[in-house]
């Protein structure tokens, strides 16, 4: 398996935001969604890319491995890293060998028996769910709401820990109703064990002014500090 190559954006050496402690982020090149929110629209090219093999990214983890403690080590992420699940399940796998910790931070709209065998070497799920409605999904994402419900059904059945995410876009999901309904749905899985509201944030403008493509939120306001620290409180009771 080691001849497997896969497709890199970047690397992230000593990242805090993408799963529990300090990690070594690896963000996989190519999506199959249009969010309009997304803050890479560099990724979404599966062409574009620097090519890497599982060991090269292992090895390079592992230089790190003093610095994750307990609670750190390897996150993929995208783009929509099961685009390329042959290569997650790779370097998952030799990352175990390793003694590394795993995370994997997706969309949950690509299943299928490959992404199967990637999450048998994945320590924990950052599941983002973006709407808890059908036509905001379809409207925004450019999938169904059931892709990621099912992922997360599938997470639930394997006992895979799961924090769920969501960017909270005024005018679009900042309401009382979508909180409820995001609790709900997390709630009736006891694999989530966590869940993280994001403020949609507007700094990647620059990115697509670059690009010369069309920014679809670039509109819409950035959410007050203390209406999500609000939603935060309604998650906890």
């Amino acid at each position: 398996m080691s001849e497997i190559k896969g497709k890199v954006h970047s690397i992230q050496s000593l990242a805090a935001t993408d799963g529990p402690g300090v990690r070594f982020a690896v963000f996989l090149q190519g999506c199959n969604l249009r969010c309009g929110c997304c803050h890479n629209p560099d990724t979404w090219n599966i062409s574009g890319g620097t090519e890497y093999t599982p060991i090269e990214i292992v090895e390079k983890a592992t230089h790190y491995k003093e610095y994750f403690g307990n609670d750190g080590g390897i996150t993929i992420s995208g783009g929509e890293p099961l685009l390329q699940p042959e290569f997650v399940k790779e370097v998952f796998r030799l990352s175990k060998e390793a003694g590394l910790n795993t995370c994997l931070d997706t969309s949950g709209s690509v299943f299928g028996d490959s992404v199967k065998e990637a999450l048998k070497y994945t320590d924990r799920v950052l599941l983002d769910i973006k709407y808890t409605t059908e036509p905001l999904y379809k409207e925004h994402v450019g999938c169904e709401l059931k892709k990621p419900l099912q992922f997360l059904e599938y997470l639930q059945e394997q006992n895979i820990p799961v924090t769920v995410r969501q960017v909270i876009i005024p005018t679009l999901n900042d309401n009382s109703e979508n909180i409820l309904k995001l609790k709900d749905i997390c709630q009736s899985h006891p694999c989530v064990d966590k869940i993280e509201l994001l403020p949609f944030r507007k700094m990647c403008k620059v990115k697509y002014d670059n690009m010369g493509i069309h920014f679809a939120h670039g509109h819409l306001p950035e959410p007050e500090p203390k209406v999500v620290k609000e939603f935060e409180e309604m998650l906890r009771y």
